[in-house]
């Protein structure tokens, strides 16, 4: 694997795993975004947190690395509501610059496809049933 993919891995890993983490260490500043229907806020940050940290992990390792980076698809895709309910929203009060501008979170949603590219790009890196040092020494 190149240099720049190994950043660019680090970047994805980084990003779920630090994600995660702010899930379990910050939950009040997710709860308010769950969207209504779906109920039970705390439960889903919760649990989104750990996924988010599962899927950092799993991408980490050429064996689980296809796993993670499908995992991490399914998140981004599946946190996407709660991202339009914050825009939506107007922002979180007492969020900083970021989450309590409206304006960077309406930015942020077509970010979202980008994000969901970037870990498809390890997806298809590596094929099914074969381990990314594998994929690297058939090229």
């Amino acid at each position: 694997m190149s240099t720049r993919r190994r950043i660019s891995l680090a970047g994805l890993v980084v990003l779920m795993a630090g994600s995660g983490l702010m899930h379990l260490r910050k939950p009040e500043l997710y709860t308010p975004i769950v969207p209504r229907i779906l109920g039970h806020a705390e439960f889903l940050v919760f649990w989104s947190g750990v996924v988010q940290i599962a899927a950092g992990l799993l991408l980490l390792m050429p064996g689980s690395r296809r796993l993670g980076a499908l995992l991490t698809i399914a998140i981004l895709v599946g946190v996407f509501p709660a991202n339009v309910k914050m825009a939506l929203d107007g922002g979180q009060p007492g969020g900083g610059w970021y989450s309590g501008s409206s304006l960077m979170l309406w930015l942020r949603l077509p970010v979202q496809p980008l994000l969901v590219y970037w870990a498809w790009t390890f997806v298809s890196e590596c094929p099914a049933g074969r381990t990314l040092a594998e994929s690297d020494a058939s090229r």
